[in-house]
């Protein structure tokens, strides 16, 4: 990259002001890139797996590689519109509670169609562009308490270190425990999972990599370890590098079949009741509307805030740009063919590594684009090297507790809550709209009914009613 190219990015993208300079954009943008990318192997398979669970292993394999190149595209669209409207390093791509809400709740549990699926997904997004454009969505965050949003940040923090720990394969399903450690002794046994075992070790070799390199100041560390942890993983037998084909006819012609423009409008409606069916499909355009509302509300305000991105009044720079490329990608990405688009908590890895500004989101916005091409070179880095990154973020995310005031009981319960949910239910917005519920409880019958603001009281008991009528799936 020759000096004038340099210059007019570090012109256009404020580097200077940002304290922060061309490389450590890329490499931060590399980094949330290699971080998020499972969502690119992922998501295929989950929107996919109804159709597999049915019986229909041909459709399967049809928007298995539509969706495949739907969330692509999608993720592009949203980060690349991050990058120059909002200038801000957060990526975008399909939030993976969402896209199990799409696939099991109202594809298999509901009985939608794929199609079907996709309008609801674009009509929640044409609902945040309008709310975005008349200030709502900045409204909401006002109404949020500074208890709450205080919380957000550690919340977050352990929300993305028990799904590294997950990846990892470090923390396991237990029936007895709900989780545990996973058993390293396992080897000895006949039945034992050898390369489970070595996943988590590489884990713990990614996650003292990066300590290690970060305390002694190695720009770049978090994508230091990925790469490190993928070659330590060849002679483990964890990076398969026999699985890379480079044959992409099949998913492009698929997609085009199967996901681009592909919606069904007419049938969303034909229901034997047309009032039960518009019932039907408000309470789950809510539901899309309201989880994605506070994934992206409440990653936005903790990583702007872990990266110094406010203004003196502590709220989000270019907060509104931000708001609205989401609600543009959610609807966007649904006319691509995939689940809702949303600000994704991976963000942080980049953000860790120095990301400051768009340029980060530009670069992670065109690894998303040549994904189409060169996933299968992205999909031999196993998840236990990646997953260190999340673990580490975390720590640095729990540093924010400092913050939360744990001395007025109105104030810790739900901030507390807000923080303990978003890991144990694998959810940001549950954390928040548990936060919210109790904090309004907990005012009004103390006394303090009068700090509880109407948007607030408002969103509460929006909550309420989700949960109340709307199955989590």
């Amino acid at each position: 990259m020759d000096s004038k190219t340099n210059g007019f990015l570090s012109r256009f993208f404020h580097l200077d002001e940002n304290n922060t300079n061309v490389k450590t954009e890329v490499i931060a943008g590399i980094t949330t890139f290699i971080t998020i990318a499972y969502v690119l192997i992922i998501n295929p398979q989950v929107l996919s797996s109804p159709f597999e669970i049915m019986g229909d292993g041909q459709m399967a394999e049809k928007i298995s590689n539509g969706v495949f190149i739907g969330t692509c595209l999608g993720a592009f669209i949203g980060t690349i519109l991050v990058a120059f409207y909002a200038k801000l390093p957060f990526a975008q791509a399909p939030g993976m509670g969402l896209s199990a809400f799409f696939a099991y709740t109202t594809m298999l549990g509901m009985g939608y169609s794929y199609p079907q699926a996709l309008v609801i997904v674009f009509i929640s997004g044409i609902l945040f562009i309008v709310i975005t454009a008349l200030g709502i969505r900045e409204a909401i965050i006002r109404a949020i308490p500074d208890s709450i949003k205080l919380a957000m940040t550690p919340g977050i923090g352990l929300f993305i270190t028990i799904i590294g720990l997950k990846n990892a394969g470090l923390v396991v399903k237990n029936d007895a425990t709900l989780v545990s450690l996973i058993d390293f002794a396992n080897w000895r046994g006949a039945d034992g999972n050898i390369e489970m075992i070595l996943g988590a070790v590489l884990a713990l070799i990614g996650l003292c990599i990066i300590a290690i390199l970060t305390y002694k100041n190695v720009k770049g560390a978090i994508l230091i370890s990925i790469i490190s942890s993928t070659i330590i993983g060849i002679p483990m037998g964890l990076t398969k590098i026999s699985n890379l084909s480079l044959n992409i006819g099949p998913k492009l012609s698929d997609f085009f079949e199967v996901s681009f423009f592909n919606l069904d409008f007419a049938g969303l409606f034909q229901g034997p009741n047309l009032w039960s069916s518009i019932f039907t499909v408000t309470m789950l355009v809510l539901s899309f509307s309201l989880v994605n509302m506070f994934d992206s509300l409440g990653t936005l305000l903790a990583a702007a805030k872990q990266s110094g991105l406010v203004d003196k009044n502590g709220e989000v720079i270019n907060l509104k740009q931000a708001l609205m490329s989401d609600a543009i990608s959610t609807a966007a990405g649904a006319l691509v063919g995939t689940s809702t688009v949303t600000t994704v908590v991976e963000s942080s890895a980049g953000i860790a590594a120095g990301g400051r500004t768009g340029l980060t989101s530009l670069t992670t916005a065109l690894l998303f684009l040549l994904s189409i091409i060169f996933v299968p070179i992205i999909s031999i880095i196993p998840a236990q090297a990646t997953a260190p990154a999340l673990i580490f973020v975390g720590v640095l995310m729990l540093a924010g507790i400092k913050e939360v005031d744990f001395a007025d009981v109105t104030n810790a319960l739900p901030a507390f809550c807000t923080i303990v949910f978003m890991p144990f239910t694998y959810s940001i917005a549950n954390g928040i709209a548990i936060g919210l519920i109790i904090y309004c409880i907990v005012k009004a019958f103390t006394g303090q009914a009068k700090e509880i603001k109407p948007l607030t009281l408002i969103i509460a008991l929006t909550f309420a009613f989700r949960y109340a009528f709307i199955t989590l799936g």
